[in-house]
């Protein structure tokens, strides 16, 4: 019998419940006509759900025990700690991964297969939004992409998700990185390789809410500032340059004021603004130091990004 290439398909799941049975449902129909090629294991990371989550994915285990796999953690560590849990375990010659919710086509899995089989390491998608697409979403998206591409050292492309499939020695480097916050989003195009960029319009939530709050986007993309780039600390010295350089002409002015205009009183408007605008540079200095510090601080005590409590997955040959 001829050996068939495993694919791994990894699905971080945080309070899916309503939406866990018709992915595997759909995914399976999408599979079922590449049998003759590939081999699937289809893995679930559940990242602390408070609800039914974890029962439904020991269901499932046990109703498709030779390709529906799961593994859960202890607790919630957030969506980039259940991506980076899926790639490490993940055994596949190429990795897919994607949301449990269905707003990622399973019927893009033919195509991103077949991308890599004409070499391309990394085949990922960026999202096409429409009118159906809430503002808010567009609008969270716009300045995230933004945000990242005027401070990050590496391009992102705008709306670039975490739909992709990777080859294995792209999964072998995530799995070697010491970093305990990775950023996957902007680890991808910083490796270089092969990669083919495939636009998608993404289907219409199959059930619950967005998981990803505007709190949790501005978080996610500070880290992936912090993470690829030194540029705020360099913007940070900039204006403090700037500021020092307007600072010493107006000591020179204002030395000039009292010996020869002869003017003792002065405003207090001018020594507002100059209070009210250095100890705002300062305080944003220091927090721009700060989240380097403590990027450092969590990266030095070398604790685990995720802990796995429990796994469906048989041992590693």
């Amino acid at each position: 019998m001829e050996n068939k290439t495993l694919i791994s398909i990894i699905i971080p799941a945080y309070n899916e419940e309503e939406t866990l049975q018709a992915s595997v449902q759909k995914i399976g129909e999408t599979l079922a006509s590449l049998q003759d090629r590939y081999s699937f294991e289809l893995i679930f990371v559940n990242d602390g759900s408070s609800d039914t989550t974890l029962g439904l994915l020991r269901q499932l285990h046990q109703e498709h025990p030779d390709w529906v796999y799961y593994l859960s953690f202890s607790r919630n560590f957030g969506h980039m700690s259940a991506l980076r849990c899926g790639y490490d375990h993940a055994r596949g010659q190429a990795v897919i991964c994607m949301d449990a919710d269905l707003q990622h086509p399973p019927a893009y899995i033919p195509v991103f297969l077949e991308k890599w089989a004409e070499g391309y390491e990394i085949v990922f998608t960026s999202r096409q939004d429409d009118q159906k697409t809430g503002w808010f979403k567009r609008l969270s998206s716009k300045y995230f992409y933004g945000l990242m591409n005027r401070f990050s050292d590496v391009h992102i492309e705008p709306g670039a998700a975490d739909f992709r499939l990777l080859d294995r020695k792209v999964v072998d480097l995530i799995q070697q990185s010491n970093e305990t916050d990775l950023f996957i989003r902007g680890f991808i195009p910083w490796v270089g390789f092969r990669q083919f960029i495939i636009p998608y319009t993404p289907d219409k939530r199959f059930a619950g809410q967005s998981k990803y709050t505007l709190r949790k986007m501005l978080r996610l993309a500070l880290n992936g500032i912090t993470a690829f780039s030194v540029r705020p600390l360099r913007i940070a010295t900039f204006l403090g340059a700037c500021i020092s350089g307007l600072a010493f002409f107006y000591a020179i002015y204002a030395v000039y004021a009292h010996f020869v205009l002869k003017e003792t009183v002065q405003g207090w408007t001018s020594v507002l603004l100059s209070v009210l605008i250095m100890g705002g540079l300062q305080l944003l200095t220091l927090g721009i130091i700060g989240e380097y510090l403590g990027r450092l601080f969590i990266q030095a005590k070398g604790r685990p990004p995720y802990i796995v409590q429990e796994s469906t997955l048989p041992p590693s040959k």
